[in-house]
This record gives C-alpha cells, sequence and structure tokens, in this order.
C-alpha cells in the first residue's frame, strides 16, 4: 500500500473484518502467522475490504487475554508460525515432522504453548551458529525500534524462565532491580537472554512480512493499543517508578470499569495506575515508545478505553469487584499533543464506549479523533447514537466487537422490546439478522465499517470470542477453513461495491 493511502486509512470509505490471529485455522492449537494467514488476506480482498482489525499482538499472561500481556511492546511467540520457520531454512524439516500436529477445534494456548516453544529452541539451535542468522539478530537488536524494550523483555523473559510466581516474588534485589544484580543476571542468563531475543526477532520478521502482504493487497492493518498493561509484566518490573505501587512492588490502586451493560458488579481488571505526572515529567517518553511501537506493527492503532485518559475507575487493591471505587483524573489532552510532538498525526481510533461523560466527548471533539458506534447498542432505545442515523462520517461502526456476542447470539437473547426495535429499524424478519446489521452498518455515512467474521460466517454465541468480566473461556474461537466460501465473499463484495467501501 502507498504511503498515501496508509495516511488516508480513517478518512475514505471502507469495510474490514475483525480477526485476531489466534482465530485463524491452523495446525498448532492456535492461529498464527504462517499460510493460513496470508490465505486469509486473500479471500479477505476477494470479499472487497481494506481493513483487518487484529486484537492486541503482545505476550499473554495465565488467562491467555490479548489485553493481559506480559509486555506492551514484545511480540506474541505463539503466533509465530514453524512451517514459515521450516520454509526460510531456520529450522530442519525433521523437527517439524517429529512435532505432529496439535488438534484443536477451539484455541488450546496451554496443548500450543509446550510443542512451539520446542520447536522454537530447535530453530535456535538450529540456526545460531549461522553468520547470516547471527547478522540478522544482531541488526535486529540495534535497531532503534528496540532500544526502548528489548534489553528489559528478554532479561524478564529469561529470569521467569528459571524463577518461579510473579516478579514480586523473586529475590529483593532481582525484583528492585538492584544494578548489581540485573548484571549478574544477565550474565548468568546470556544464552537465554539471546534466545529470547531470537524469538522476538523470528516475531517481528514474520509480522512484518505479513503486514507487507496485506498492505501489497490493499489491505490496512488496524491494531490495537490497550490502555492498561498486566502488573506482572516486564513494562512494571523495568519502570516501577511509573505505576502507583506500593514499597513491596504490588499495586496500590487497580483498575476496571464502575458496573454497566456488561456487569452489575462492575469490571475489575487489576492491572495498576499510572503515575501520570511522573510521566509528563519524562515528556510521556514511555508512551511515545509505545505508540511508536505499535505502528510499527500496524497502519492504524485503536485505543482501547480511551476514557481512562481523562479519568480512569480507580478500585482498591485486594477489592472483590469493582462496585466502589473513584473516577481519577488522566492526561487529558497533555498526552496527545506530546505523541503529535514526536511523531505527527497518528492515525488513532477512539474506543468511547462505556461510561462516556462530558470530559471524555470533549476531550475526543478537540483532538477530532473517530470514535466508535456499535449497533448492538443501538437497540435498548429510540433515536440511539449508536444507530446509522445518528453517524457522522469520522466514526468506526461494527455490527459487535470483540466484547459482544455475535449478532445471532445477540438476537436470540434480546428482550421482546429490543427484539422489535430491531426488526422495525432493521427491516428484516430476524432469519439473517447478521446480514441485516452489516448492511446497515456498510450503508452507513461513516468512512468505516468492519465486521466481525463470526457474524459474516452466520454464528452463533458458541463462537463469541469474549465475556467481559469472565476471567476464564474466552479467547478460543478459531475459524475453519471450510468457512472461507466463495459465495460469503463474493456476498461482501457486492456490498462494499454498492455502498461505495470496495477497494
Amino acid at each position: 500500500m502507498e504511503d498515501a493511502a496508509i495516511a488516508n486509512v480513517l478518512s475514505r470509505r471502507r469495510a474490514g473484518l475483525l480477526l485476531h490471529p489466534t482465530s485463524l485455522p491452523g495446525r498448532f492449537g492456535v492461529g498464527d502467522l504462517g499460510h493460513e494467514a496470508v490465505a486469509f488476506l486473500d479471500w479477505a480482498r476477494s470479499a472487497g475490504q481494506g481493513l483487518w482489525q487484529v486484537l492486541p499482538l503482545h505476550p499473554t499472561g495465565p488467562h491467555d487475554s490479548p489485553y493481559g500481556a506480559t509486555s506492551a511492546f514484545a511480540g506474541n511467540p505463539l503466533l509465530i508460525s514453524p512451517e514459515l520457520l521450516r520454509d526460510e531454512g531456520l529450522l530442519p524439516d525433521s523437527a517439524l515432522k517429529d512435532a505432529g500436529p496439535v488438534a484443536a477445534a477451539l484455541g488450546d494456548f496451554a496443548q500450543a504453548r509446550r510443542p512451539k516453544e520446542k520447536l522454537f529452541r530447535a530453530s535456535w539451535e538450529f540456526s545460531r551458529s549461522r553468520a547470516a542468522t547471527l547478522e540478522a539478530l544482531e541488526a535486529f537488536r540495534r535497531a532503534p525500534e528496540q532500544a526502548a524494550w528489548l534489553a528489559d523483555w528478554s532479561l524478564f523473559a529469561a529470569l521467569k524462565e528459571k524463577l518461579p510466581g510473579a516478579w514480586t516474588a523473586w529475590p529483593e534485589p532481582l525484583s528492585r532491580r538492584g544494578p548489581e544484580a540485573l548484571e549478574a543476571a544477565r550474565r548468568e542468563l546470556a544464552e537465554e537472554i539471546a534466545y529470547q531475543e531470537y524469538v522476538q526477532h523470528l516475531f517481528f520478521r514474520q509480522w512484518q512480512r505479513l503486514k507487507a502482504e496485506a498492505n501489497r493487497r490493499g489491505v490496512a492493518v488496524l491494531g490495537d493499543l490497550p490502555i492498561y498493561v498486566a502488573h506482572d509484566s516486564a513494562d512494571v518490573w523495568a519502570r516501577q517508578d511509573l505505576f502507583r505501587l506500593d514499597s513491596s512492588g504490588a499495586p496500590k490502586l487497580v483498575a476496571g470499569v464502575p458496573p454497566d451493560a456488561f456487569s452489575e458488579t462492575g469490571q475489575l481488571w487489576g492491572y495498576p495506575l499510572y503515575r501520570w505526572e511522573e510521566m509528563e515529567r519524562e515528556g510521556f517518553s514511555w508512551w511515545i515508545a509505545r505508540v511508536r511501537q505499535a505502528l510499527v506493527l500496524a497502519d492504524a492503532v485503536r485505543v482501547d478505553h480511551f476514557r481512562g485518559f481523562a479519568a480512569g475507575w480507580s478500585v482498591s487493591a485486594g477489592a472483590e469487584d469493582a462496585i466502589h471505587g473513584e473516577w481519577l483524573p488522566g492526561p487529558g489532552r497533555r498526552l496527545f499533543d506530546a505523541l503529535r510532538r514526536a511523531l505527527g498525526d497518528v492515525p488513532l481510533v477512539a474506543e468511547d464506549l462505556g461510561i462516556i461523560t462530558q470530559d471524555v466527548r470533549a476531550l475526543l471533539a478537540a483532538l477530532d479523533l473517530p470514535g466508535m458506534r456499535v449497533l448492538q447498542f443501538g437497540f435498548s432505545e429510540d433515536d440511539s447514537e449508536h444507530l446509522p442515523h445518528r453517524y457522522r462520517k469520522n466514526v468506526v461502526v461494527y455490527t459487535g466487537t470483540h466484547d459482544n456476542d455475535t449478532a445471532r447470539g445477540w438476537f436470540a437473547a434480546l428482550a421482546q422490546d429490543e427484539r422489535r426495535r430491531a426488526l422495525d429499524y432493521l427491516g428484516g424478519d430476524g432469519t439473517s439478522i447478521e446480514w441485516d446489521l452489516i448492511r446497515a452498518a456498510y450503508r452507513s455515512v461513516a468512512n468505516t465499517a468492519i465486521v466481525p467474521l463470526q457474524d459474516v460466517f452466520g454464528l452463533g454465541s458458541e463462537a463469541r470470542m469474549n465475556t467481559p468480566g469472565n476471567a476464564g473461556g474466552n479467547w478460543t474461537w478459531r475459524a475453519r477453513a471450510a468457512d472461507f466460501t466463495e459465495e460469503r465473499a463474493g456476498r461482501l463484495r457486492r456490498l462494499a461495491e454498492l455502498t461505495g467501501r470496495y477497494g
């Protein structure tokens, strides 16, 4: 894709699909960046799609949520394709044959992790003595994109292999980052650190190639940047001064949202809150590095929980739910002004869902960022702002997001008055509710219309990606190769042509 087209990703009419790479088909238990990903891009392009939205691509924590990553900068090793390593001569074919398939209709992260880790270590042993591999790895290490994070991440990941538990359970000289302890660890774990750097090199090598394949087909990538990071992460361990922690390194206050439509007790995320005043004192350099890295991965970036930049819901650490808390001020426009000074006019989408107060609306208006509208939210009242007749061009419309049920699952669970309102507005009889919603999104004036792939496939609640407030059982849906039919691609393409979204 030409630079001019990338700059206009969010300002021209475009249709897109929401699909995380882990949901792709494949033989290793979760989808990856290999041949199936390229096949998806071919199918998406044949369907007239110009945008691919992914969830965060970083290493995940205990519940495998892409929004609870152990690094805000590193790539998720589970997304590396062993088959591409074999094709590139970085893994012997015999190692791949010995691994065998990991049969999993749903994403099985635990089952996928073990054989992939074995294959990545086999690749390192197979390739580490080759001059070309070492030269490429050294170039990756020295690239300015890695300066803000690679050394801390590779040491953190190496220590995680050696020491049990969260970083707060490590010996105090390491948990509190004593210089002598860190230097000793780097010497002792030099081999493991080199391996962890190699794995990151593989991830970024494969992702950049896949992104280039998307751009070459005229498909832009919309990334996702969570506002918070997990406590047991390289980021919090490396920069404890930037987070609200106690003397032991544990969070004093944690993030969440108060009771809302998703949960009567709110959502208690447990992520530590930022010390915004410290970040501002440094010119928001940590955030600048983070957004710069996000733009290495994507052509535009959705900023999750945008309202937290105006004010974030703060709950005492140890609370059982998020009912009782308070709104603490965020950095507001000062952060985004710093980003623009450092990075220029950054292509961002603001996730402005949930409890949106006037200060959030004012910030969004001042920054002139596109917000989000979700059709599933539009039928609880007449004349909802989530209905197409209320849109302006500078919004992104979804039939549903990764936090919603599928269109069919949502419609089946609707109360009678909402169901009636949906049918009256959309004009259908409900038998193809997913296509009624897709058609409404495509017809709207919104520049960007994005549809979860599950809705294109007409799937029910069994294909839901995430249920907010539930820690387990999420992120496991996977597409079947047989579902990528020419008929579905043709139907999407024709609708994109009719509504000016093709190309």
